[in-house]
């Protein structure tokens, strides 16, 4: 069983940054297209940023494009989620996601397993 455990969560001011990290429990890691979504209270949750199993290539979300930078290390089971110029609408819980069957993770349905979630809140 994969297991991944977020991590660098926490509470900010506007106009700061944060970084997610997410430790994937596997031994084939790199098999495995890595996303970050998030859910804001009483919302559904959300794609956030994705990165195929080499890293060469991300996508994004519009509402985060040139703000969040996602990134991995396939030496150390880990991908990553830069934050930068943080809003008070990036408050949410943040997941990360793993997906071993599909070459782009856009939507929710495409990831196999899931983090617990870490929380970031953002002050105005």
């Amino acid at each position: 069983q994969v297991q991944l455990v977020e991590s660098g969560g926490g509470s900010v001011q506007a106009g700061a940054s944060l970084r997610l990290s997410c430790a994937v429990s596997t031994r084939t890691f790199s098999n495995y297209v890595m996303g970050w979504f998030r859910q804001a209270q009483g919302k559904e949750r959300e794609f956030v940023a994705t990165i195929r199993r080499s890293g060469g290539s991300t996508r994004y979300a519009d509402s985060v494009k040139g703000r969040f930078t996602i990134s991995r290390d396939n030496a150390k089971n880990t991908v990553y989620l830069q934050m930068n110029s943080l809003k008070p609408e990036d408050t949410a819980v943040y997941y990360c996601a793993a997906s071993y069957r599909t070459l782009w993770g856009l939507a929710y349905s495409d990831y196999d397993y899931w983090g617990q979630g870490t929380q970031v809140t953002v002050s105005s």
